[in-house]
């Protein structure tokens, strides 16, 4: 098996495929039937618990919480009908462009 970003695309189809499923049968099946909101706010939690891994200098605990960050990211695109190619299409578009280029434009909106 592969290890590198195609296992996002993997994951993504998994998690999908258990939207509307028993939420008794699987931990994504519940976040899916939560809602958007729900999965957001793990997304965030998620997001917390990273940052403090990373800040307190602990290497295998952000590695650990980021794969729980991609999962609960991919969780909450999942819930919004979101496929992640669109995410990757928007990375595309900025690519080469610089950061500072790139938010200035999303403040003139």
């Amino acid at each position: 098996m592969a290890t590198d970003a195609t296992q996002l695309d993997r994951l993504f189809e998994v998690i999908a495929s258990r939207k509307g499923s028993d939420p008794a049968s699987s931990y994504t099946a519940k976040l899916l039937s939560k809602g958007v909101s729900a999965s957001a706010q793990k997304l965030g939690e998620e997001a917390v618990e990273t940052v403090i891994a990373a800040t307190s200098g602990d290497r295998k605990g952000a590695i650990s919480e980021s794969a729980d960050l991609l999962y609960h990211w991919l969780v909450l695109l999942a819930a919004l009908d979101v496929d992640p190619a669109d995410v990757y299409a928007e990375l595309e578009r900025r690519e080469g462009r610089s950061g500072l280029d790139e938010k200035a434009s999303r403040a003139e909106r």
